[in-house]
């Protein structure tokens, strides 16, 4: 049994461990994307990345039934909060990273902390502890269990018995590559982010005593993790879906993005210098035009002024829309994130509530070279609106809809 917890990279880091892991033996997993045991696939539809005790138990006691010696599960503060973990003896714990969230729903982030120490509390004494060297929660996760401690970082893997030194790290629009004890570790995932999921699943593979080389063929299968930095498409400009919902997530995946509009203006142009802070420019240059949610439901108020702060520094078009309103007024929502916004970019701030005329109007702005990020829903099958209705959305499905209407026009 092996839980992995953190604000951000769980599902990645999910979806790596199956793949690793089935090189070895039968695996099942659980994410907020999806219910996998083997190579049998169930969409999670349920609007909760960690679902009720009784769901976790069936789909556990499937999973077994079926012949898997391995389950990973996404283990979420809130699952820990709802006690939805209770009754399951974890042998591994991994710690991806920490940063404020959910603290409204739980109280403060100490609490938010707690909950994610939690799982490390109920590890069992003779198992494994992952922990993330390079975030400044480290030490507390380490004193939280009595199990065999594995850390990773940006210089490497400590295991129990022997160090594997990282070496010739980059990434690029291409993905990631860097080099550990001399193996290779290629993945098309994009972003510096995404170089610690990595990590964390390759801690994982050594601890099971499977190859760097295995591991590394394994992790390159994983070409793309749906709705986390996806790329719909390249030319002739691109358009990006990513679940970014916190501050920390967002200002990653516009970093990302931005180093892919330098490289592709550096590749172009010739052109060495490095732009940072892009803004709206009439000398042809690419921009970065962003559409920009947040959810209601008393989720985490205090975030939003924050989220339209992190785009007004990374965004040369921003549009404000709907996202997940619950029983929130969704123009309130819009006015909270458009007050983090300078005043200087409010005058290309526009807002839209309905999300796929929001869409529609970035698809329409975007030119040759361009970038469109659409963030907040990823692949989540549906809308949160009030009453508890649940409207049925794709993003993907959405984007590639309406760049087909727009190609007809």
């Amino acid at each position: 049994m092996i839980g992995v917890t953190g604000t951000k990279g769980k599902t990645t880091v999910v979806e790596l461990l199956h793949e690793i892991l089935n090189e070895r033996a039968k695996a099942a997993s659980l994410s907020s994307l999806r219910f996998r045991i083997g190579d049998k696939v169930t969409l999670n539809d349920k609007k909760m990345t960690m679902p009720g005790r009784f769901f976790v138990q069936q789909f556990l006691h499937k999973a077994r039934k079926s012949g898997c010696k391995y389950a990973v599960l996404e283990v979420t503060s809130e699952g820990i909060k709802q006690f939805r973990h209770r009754f399951i003896k974890f042998d591994i714990a991994i710690m991806t990273n920490v940063a404020p969230e959910h603290i409204e729903a739980h109280g403060s982030f100490e609490k938010y902390l707690r909950a994610k120490l939690d799982l490390f509390w109920r590890t069992q004494k003779n198992g494994i502890a992952i922990i993330n060297r390079d975030d400044p929660q480290k030490e507390r996760f380490a004193a939280a269990t009595a199990a065999r401690k594995i850390w990773y970082g940006k210089n490497g893997v400590r295991t129990f018995d022997r160090q594997y030194h990282i070496s010739d790290l980059s990434w690029n629009e291409e993905g990631i590559i860097f080099d550990i004890n001399g193996v290779t570790i290629r993945s098309s995932l994009q972003g510096g982010f995404n170089f610690y999921n990595i990590l964390a699943a390759v801690a994982l593979g050594l601890s099971q005593h499977i190859s760097l080389e295995k591991i590394a063929a394994r992790a390159a299968r994983v070409s793309e993790i749906p709705g986390r930095m996806e790329f719909i498409q390249r030319e002739p400009f691109a358009v990006v879906v990513d679940y970014a919902h916190t501050p920390d997530s967002l200002q990653s995946v516009y970093q990302t993005i931005q180093q892919y509009v330098i490289a592709s203006d550096q590749r172009e142009r010739g052109n060495p210098e490095d732009r940072h802070g892009l803004r709206p420019r009439d000398d042809g240059g690419r921009r970065i035009i962003c559409v920009l949610g947040s959810a209601g439901g008393g989720r985490d108020k205090w975030k939003r002024p924050e989220m339209g702060k992190i785009a007004a520094e990374f965004c040369d078009e921003i549009i404000l829309t709907n996202e997940d309103p619950y029983d929130e007024n969704p123009a309130q929502i819009l006015s909270e994130i458009k007050s983090g916004i300078t005043s200087n970019q409010l005058l290309v701030t526009k807002e839209i509530l309905d999300r796929r005329e929001a869409i529609r109007h970035a698809l329409k702005s975007a030119q040759k070279g361009d970038v469109v990020i659409i963030s907040g829903k990823g692949a989540e099958p549906w809308i949160m609106s009030s009453g508890g209705v649940k409207i049925p959305w794709d993003e993907r499905v959405i984007v590639k809809e309406e760049l087909d209407f727009l190609s007809k026009i």
